[in-house]
């Protein structure tokens, strides 16, 4: 599979897989300046300066850097960006600070990750009862397990 990607300005960096078996593709920050500042507790939009054709029948998921999560408290702040197949815009990341002081982003630092995965999309009809299972409506830890 072939993953189009268009630069939107001239100092983007196209997205970088960092070993031959992995699943996702470094994305890298575009800034105005050296660096950009993020508060503790903050979100930022980080630009990428990218735009991508994701297939059709494919999703981009974007998923936090563990080393820069764990390390610097720096993550997504959706969790999982969506990237849907019929997007052509800048692929932008909304990265909040977890941690408990300032912390800053460098112009070209790799601050997420891009997975490609396919998906389905279910025919949605609304129904009076659903089927009875034995875990039922229980959610929330409910199966004891730790």
């Amino acid at each position: 599979m072939k993953l189009y990607v268009k630069k939107l300005d001239s100092r983007a960096i196209l997205p970088t897989y960092g070993s031959e078996r992995a699943a996702g593709a470094d994305l890298y920050a575009l800034l105005e300046g050296e660096s950009l500042g993020i508060l503790a507790g903050e979100t930022v939009l980080v630009h990428t300066g990218i735009a991508a054709e994701i297939p059709e029948g494919y999703v981009g998921l974007v998923f936090a850097r563990s080393g820069l999560a764990t390390k610097r408290g720096l993550a997504p702040a959706n969790k999982v960006g969506v990237i849907d197949s019929d997007y052509r815009g800048e692929i932008m990341v909304a990265l909040h600070n977890h941690g408990s002081v300032p912390t800053e982003v460098l112009a070209g630092e790799r601050v997420a990750q891009l997975v490609i995965v396919p998906y389905l999309t279910a025919e949605i009809e609304e129904t009076d009862s659903l089927s009875e299972t034995e875990r039922g409506a229980g959610g929330f830890g409910s199966t004891g397990r730790k």
